[in-house]
Protein backbone atom coordinates (compact mmCIF):
# COMPACT_ATOMS: atom_id res chain seq x y z
CA UNK A 1 0.00 0.00 0.00
CA UNK A 2 1.36 3.47 -0.79
CA UNK A 3 -0.06 6.99 0.23
CA UNK A 4 0.54 9.72 -1.88
CA UNK A 5 0.42 13.78 -1.81
CA UNK A 6 -1.38 15.48 -3.18
CA UNK A 7 -0.08 16.63 -6.79
CA UNK A 8 1.40 12.87 -7.26
CA UNK A 9 2.58 12.84 -10.43
CA UNK A 10 0.59 10.61 -13.54
CA UNK A 11 3.69 8.50 -13.25
CA UNK A 12 3.18 7.11 -9.97
CA UNK A 13 -0.61 7.18 -10.46
CA UNK A 14 0.10 4.33 -13.26
CA UNK A 15 1.21 2.34 -10.08
CA UNK A 16 -2.47 0.98 -10.21
CA UNK A 17 -2.65 0.18 -14.25
CA UNK A 18 -1.51 -3.27 -13.85
CA UNK A 19 -4.21 -6.08 -12.72
CA UNK A 20 -1.68 -8.60 -11.37
CA UNK A 21 0.66 -6.77 -9.29
CA UNK A 22 -0.22 -6.08 -5.83
CA UNK A 23 -0.42 -2.00 -5.25
CA UNK A 24 -2.99 -0.16 -3.59
CA UNK A 25 -2.57 3.60 -4.08
CA UNK A 26 -4.12 5.95 -2.11
CA UNK A 27 -4.73 10.22 -2.46
CA UNK A 28 -4.27 11.70 0.90
CA UNK A 29 -5.50 15.06 0.89
CA UNK A 30 -5.32 17.81 4.04
CA UNK A 31 -8.08 20.68 3.97
CA UNK A 32 -8.38 23.56 6.20
CA UNK A 33 -9.24 23.21 10.02
CA UNK A 34 -7.12 19.89 10.55
CA UNK A 35 -10.21 17.87 7.98
CA UNK A 36 -8.32 15.37 6.20
CA UNK A 37 -9.35 13.25 3.36
CA UNK A 38 -8.17 9.34 2.24
CA UNK A 39 -9.33 7.74 -0.92
CA UNK A 40 -8.53 4.91 -2.86
CA UNK A 41 -7.82 4.75 -6.45
CA UNK A 42 -9.52 2.57 -7.92
CA UNK A 43 -7.78 -0.22 -10.76
CA UNK A 44 -9.76 0.46 -13.96
CA UNK A 45 -11.37 -3.28 -14.86
CA UNK A 46 -9.62 -3.07 -17.99
CA UNK A 47 -6.38 -3.11 -16.39
CA UNK A 48 -3.61 -4.86 -18.46
CA UNK A 49 -1.24 -7.46 -17.40
CA UNK A 50 2.70 -6.46 -16.18
CA UNK A 51 3.79 -9.52 -17.72
CA UNK A 52 4.43 -7.76 -21.03
CA UNK A 53 6.64 -5.30 -19.48
CA UNK A 54 8.69 -7.99 -17.43
CA UNK A 55 9.10 -10.73 -20.21
CA UNK A 56 11.52 -7.97 -21.64
CA UNK A 57 13.29 -7.07 -18.44
CA UNK A 58 15.33 -9.53 -16.38
CA UNK A 59 15.08 -7.38 -12.88
CA UNK A 60 11.25 -7.19 -13.06
CA UNK A 61 11.17 -10.72 -13.92
CA UNK A 62 12.92 -11.64 -10.26
CA UNK A 63 10.81 -9.42 -8.73
CA UNK A 64 7.73 -10.67 -10.48
CA UNK A 65 8.21 -14.74 -9.43
CA UNK A 66 8.34 -12.85 -5.67
CA UNK A 67 5.07 -11.39 -5.79
CA UNK A 68 1.82 -13.56 -6.11
CA UNK A 69 -1.33 -11.90 -6.68
CA UNK A 70 -4.15 -14.35 -6.66
CA UNK A 71 -7.45 -14.31 -8.99
CA UNK A 72 -10.73 -15.94 -8.90
CA UNK A 73 -9.33 -18.39 -12.09
CA UNK A 74 -6.44 -19.52 -9.20
CA UNK A 75 -9.38 -20.72 -7.01
CA UNK A 76 -11.57 -22.14 -8.95
CA UNK A 77 -9.18 -23.93 -11.26
CA UNK A 78 -9.64 -27.87 -10.86
CA UNK A 79 -12.69 -27.50 -9.07
CA UNK A 80 -16.03 -29.37 -10.19
CA UNK A 81 -18.57 -27.62 -12.57
CA UNK A 82 -21.57 -27.66 -9.36
CA UNK A 83 -18.93 -25.99 -7.34
CA UNK A 84 -17.72 -23.77 -9.52
CA UNK A 85 -21.89 -22.72 -10.80
CA UNK A 86 -22.77 -22.87 -6.90
CA UNK A 87 -19.79 -19.95 -6.49
CA UNK A 88 -21.05 -17.97 -9.39
CA UNK A 89 -24.23 -18.05 -7.85
CA UNK A 90 -22.99 -17.00 -4.59
CA UNK A 91 -21.20 -13.76 -6.09
CA UNK A 92 -24.21 -12.59 -7.99
CA UNK A 93 -26.01 -12.71 -5.26
CA UNK A 94 -23.42 -11.17 -2.48
CA UNK A 95 -22.78 -8.14 -5.73
CA UNK A 96 -26.33 -7.55 -6.21
CA UNK A 97 -26.55 -6.49 -2.42
CA UNK A 98 -24.68 -3.19 -2.82
CA UNK A 99 -23.29 -1.76 -6.23
CA UNK A 100 -19.81 -0.71 -4.62
CA UNK A 101 -18.92 -4.28 -3.57
CA UNK A 102 -15.28 -5.47 -4.66
CA UNK A 103 -13.90 -8.49 -5.11
CA UNK A 104 -10.66 -9.67 -3.92
CA UNK A 105 -9.40 -12.72 -3.99
CA UNK A 106 -6.55 -13.98 -1.56
CA UNK A 107 -4.28 -16.74 -0.87
CA UNK A 108 -7.70 -18.61 0.89
CA UNK A 109 -10.37 -17.12 -0.05
CA UNK A 110 -12.33 -14.65 -1.84
CA UNK A 111 -13.05 -11.56 0.07
CA UNK A 112 -16.38 -9.78 -1.02
CA UNK A 113 -15.36 -6.27 0.31
CA UNK A 114 -17.16 -2.74 0.90
CA UNK A 115 -14.57 -0.49 2.62
CA UNK A 116 -13.66 -3.83 4.84
CA UNK A 117 -14.67 -7.27 4.31
CA UNK A 118 -18.16 -8.48 4.32
CA UNK A 119 -18.40 -11.56 3.41
CA UNK A 120 -15.34 -14.04 2.52
CA UNK A 121 -15.76 -17.73 0.40
CA UNK A 122 -13.25 -20.72 0.19
CA UNK A 123 -13.90 -22.93 -2.49
CA UNK A 124 -13.80 -26.38 -1.38
CA UNK A 125 -14.03 -29.64 -4.01
CA UNK A 126 -17.71 -30.35 -2.92
CA UNK A 127 -18.99 -26.76 -2.32
CA UNK A 128 -18.34 -23.51 -0.81
CA UNK A 129 -17.61 -22.24 3.06
CA UNK A 130 -18.97 -18.97 3.38
CA UNK A 131 -18.03 -16.57 6.47
CA UNK A 132 -19.64 -13.59 7.25
CA UNK A 133 -17.53 -10.81 9.27
CA UNK A 134 -19.73 -10.22 12.18
CA UNK A 135 -17.96 -10.72 15.77
CA UNK A 136 -19.67 -13.42 17.96
CA UNK A 137 -23.38 -12.76 19.17
CA UNK A 138 -24.19 -9.71 16.61
CA UNK A 139 -25.73 -11.81 13.81
CA UNK A 140 -29.59 -12.47 13.94
CA UNK A 141 -29.85 -15.70 12.66
CA UNK A 142 -33.01 -17.05 13.45
CA UNK A 143 -33.25 -20.80 11.55
CA UNK A 144 -29.31 -21.28 13.36
CA UNK A 145 -27.65 -22.12 10.18
CA UNK A 146 -24.52 -20.34 10.43
CA UNK A 147 -21.78 -21.71 13.30
CA UNK A 148 -20.11 -19.70 15.10
CA UNK A 149 -16.13 -20.28 14.91
CA UNK A 150 -15.38 -17.11 17.19
CA UNK A 151 -13.19 -19.76 19.74
CA UNK A 152 -11.96 -21.85 16.93
CA UNK A 153 -8.14 -21.80 16.18
CA UNK A 154 -6.91 -21.99 12.59
CA UNK A 155 -9.68 -21.43 10.80
CA UNK A 156 -8.78 -19.13 8.07
CA UNK A 157 -11.38 -17.15 6.64
CA UNK A 158 -13.09 -13.85 8.54
CA UNK A 159 -15.40 -12.98 10.55
CA UNK A 160 -16.90 -15.30 13.28
CA UNK A 161 -19.67 -17.29 11.55
CA UNK A 162 -19.20 -19.61 8.83
CA UNK A 163 -21.61 -22.47 6.75
CA UNK A 164 -20.42 -25.30 4.18
CA UNK A 165 -22.83 -24.85 1.62
CA UNK A 166 -23.73 -27.71 -1.59
CA UNK A 167 -26.18 -26.34 -2.76
CA UNK A 168 -28.55 -23.16 -3.63
CA UNK A 169 -31.32 -23.92 -1.57
CA UNK A 170 -30.55 -21.64 1.33
CA UNK A 171 -29.51 -18.77 -0.94
CA UNK A 172 -32.01 -16.23 -0.38
CA UNK A 173 -31.59 -16.49 3.58
CA UNK A 174 -27.81 -16.63 3.39
CA UNK A 175 -27.82 -13.00 1.63
CA UNK A 176 -30.25 -11.79 4.33
CA UNK A 177 -27.54 -12.65 6.95
CA UNK A 178 -24.58 -11.25 4.38
CA UNK A 179 -26.39 -7.77 4.33
CA UNK A 180 -26.57 -7.33 7.93
CA UNK A 181 -22.55 -7.50 7.74
CA UNK A 182 -22.58 -4.18 4.76
CA UNK A 183 -22.08 -1.11 6.68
Amino acid sequence: MAFVSPGFTENQREATKFKDIAIELWEVKQFENGIVSINQIKKSNAAESIKAITDRNKDLQEISKEIKVFTEDDHLQGKPDETIELYEKFKAAILDLSPDIEVKPQKYYIAFKKGTNITDIEIQKNGIKISINLKAGKLDDPKHLMRDVSVLKGHSLNGDYEYKVDSDKDLEYIMSLVKQAIV
